[in-house]
């Protein structure tokens, strides 16, 4: 199914929510997590497809732009799963197993990056794990 670019956006953006939230879960986002971040939207997600905003910029950027922009409000990071799974009970389509897969990937190498994952990393991962999941 061919979604609108309006919709494709707001799919990166919700990523970008859940990135964050990974990476702000034990309520310290480091630079590190950061770092990841900006490699993995590099690396993976502009190739993902090409779609583009209002300013002829990739679509995909809008990650990073919601992580920073939520990373300078402070929101509360645990509310990212349920939006996960609203937008994904709307759009299935979307997620099929290479971007569930993505998802995931990206979300673990961000709380890896700093140490190993602490508890609150943990458990945001198990929680994605099952949303991504669910049918």
């Amino acid at each position: 199914m061919k979604y609108s670019n309006r919709t494709i956006l707001r799919f990166y953006q919700l990523l970008g929510k859940i990135f964050y939230a990974a990476a702000a879960i034990d309520k310290v986002v480091r630079k590190e997590e950061l770092d990841e971040l900006r490699k993995s939207v590099k690396s993976q997600w502009l190739a993902l497809d090409q779609t583009f905003d209002e300013f002829e910029t990739d679509s995909a950027y809008q990650i990073e732009i919601v992580f920073d922009w939520l990373n300078d409000k402070h929101p509360d990071p645990g509310k990212a799963i349920h939006s996960l799974q609203l937008f994904k009970k709307k759009y299935p389509e979307l997620f099929n197993e290479k971007v569930k897969e993505m998802i995931f990937q990206t979300a673990s190498a961000i709380t890896s990056s700093y140490s190993a994952k602490n508890k609150s990393e943990l458990v945001f991962m198990s929680r994605l794990e099952r949303a991504l999941a669910e049918s």
